[in-house]
């Protein structure tokens, strides 16, 4: 059904919309052909011209490219002026990175590092005398507070990458 309206309609698309677009009967002709030649496609081969598509000009699973010239997300930044920068530059995944720790609690702290990792206790322990490590990465932000907050109760030295 699709496939014996689609010419019809796009002939009158075209007929309609050439005083918006610069689209010459040659090209018009040529975007019917490729419009026909999709149609004709299986569902499968519709679906891989789609992801290659999207590949080719930039588009990603989670939107369009930045970059991309005339894009949406272009055009918002460059009306949005130097306010959005602080927005964009924001993290939110963090990584905790033990810096240093007291002796003293070497063990509590490893303890700790096996509570929110999935380590055993020699993996750990080695982890732990690799002193500065990240003991956890990609974590939010209050997940990676929580995690600082009882390593330092424990005389470790703690900061967030």
């Amino acid at each position: 059904m699709i496939a014996r309206t689609a010419p019809k309609s796009l002939t009158r698309f075209f007929s309609l919309s050439r005083h918006l677009c610069t689209a010459t009967g040659t090209q018009s002709q040529k975007l019917e052909r490729i419009a026909d030649e999709i149609l004709s496609l299986t569902k499968l081969e519709r679906n891989d011209y789609a992801v290659l598509l999207r590949y080719k000009m930039g588009f990603n699973n989670y939107g369009p490219a930045v970059t991309g010239i005339g894009s949406p997300s272009s055009a918002g930044a460059a009306s949005a002026g130097p306010g959005s920068d602080a927005k964009a530059a924001e993290k939110v995944v963090f990584d905790v990175k033990l810096e240093k720790y007291d002796a003293a609690s070497k063990i509590k702290i490893i303890k700790e590092v096996r509570s929110f990792t999935d380590l055993g206790l020699k993996e750990a322990k080695d982890l732990v005398e690799k002193v500065p490590v990240v003991v956890k990465k990609g974590i939010t932000k209050d997940d990676a507070e929580a995690i600082m907050a009882k390593l330092k109760d424990l005389g470790a030295t703690v900061v967030l990458e």
